[in-house]
């Protein structure tokens, strides 16, 4: 007598690879450590975190609400955890987490798992690259945005601490050369190591590099254990920038819209130059006090 067996088929795809690398990493871990875990829930912020990168990382592109579908045909228990279903990740639930994640500081959690993800893989730090890119979206976005009204729990009871709207969605200089559509900014400092993405921060649509590139470098600084050099471009190098990284190492190109800079740069011979190791490149060392536009 033949006893038929029923085969359930659940797919992996690439998702099996990218959900090692974050449990390597410890990502769900550092999550859960910083936003901690409610009493009987299935589905910590962790894991949903992990979920948010495999759906982003599963090359489809769907509302929130429909999010669950994305893990239907997906082997949703081994890539998340035992006993988690599709239907648990709700959109209520990611909206949750994405405001834990918020009050939190999402620049602060982003800095701790690149640091663990430097440590695990022997990443590099001795160089750091600044630079700011942006991102267009579509839609209308209101000019007025609402505060964002958080409850905390003290003890002398609870209170209402009141922010405003994170980041600006508008007109500004785009990178994807479409000044027609609205946008932000990613503000993104990457290791000289196979560019690993150290520290990151979403700013306004019309965020000037020159205006936050010095804070950044700054707030980057006090919140690693290790001396890195900032490798940024012309818009790092000002004034007020140059006073903010007066005690930290930092390398930049002096813009051409500085006269005293032009006239040095006419001045030279290519006589002069010496060969660099880099084949099409010469250099020649010089110094100048006071090179910055006031």
């Amino acid at each position: 007598m033949n006893q038929s067996t029923e085969i359930e088929v659940k797919n992996l795809d690439h998702l099996g690879l990218v959900a090692g690398i974050i449990d390597e990493i410890g990502i769900v871990e550092i999550i859960n450590e910083q936003v901690s875990i409610e009493r009987g829930e299935i589905v910590t912020a962790g894991q949903v975190v992990k979920a948010i990168i495999l759906n982003g990382l599963g090359f489809v592109s769907r509302a929130l609400y429909l999010f669950p579908q994305f893990f239907e045909d997906k082997a949703t228990e081994h890539l998340l955890g035992e006993g988690i279903e599709p239907k648990h990740l709700n959109d209520d639930k990611i909206g949750r987490v994405m405001d834990k994640l918020y009050q939190l500081n999402v620049s602060v959690i982003f800095l701790l798992i690149s640091l663990a993800a430097v440590k695990k893989f022997g990443v590099a730090t001795e160089n750091s690259h600044l630079d700011s890119t942006s991102l267009s979206v579509e839609g209308e976005y209101k000019k007025e945005y609402p505060t964002v009204e958080i409850l905390k729990s003290g003890a002398v009871g609870e209170e209402i601490e009141t922010r405003q709207q994170p980041i600006k969605i508008t007109y500004g200089y785009s990178r994807d050369r479409r000044p027609d559509l609205k946008q932000f900014m990613i503000d993104l400092i990457v290791s000289g190591d196979g560019d690993v993405p150290l520290f990151l921060k979403v700013g306004d649509g019309n965020e000037a590099d020159k205006a936050v590139f010095g804070q950044i470098a700054r707030e980057f600084k006090k919140q690693v254990d290790f001396d890195s050099l900032i490798v940024g471009d012309s818009a790092l190098y000002s004034k007020e920038n140059l006073k903010l990284m007066k005690e930290m190492r930092w390398l930049s190109r002096v813009p051409l819209s500085i006269k005293e800079a032009q006239e040095l740069v006419d001045s030279i011979s290519e006589k002069e130059l010496t060969d660099s190791e880099i084949p099409g490149y010469s250099w020649r060392e010089t110094g100048a006090s006071h090179l910055c536009n006031k």
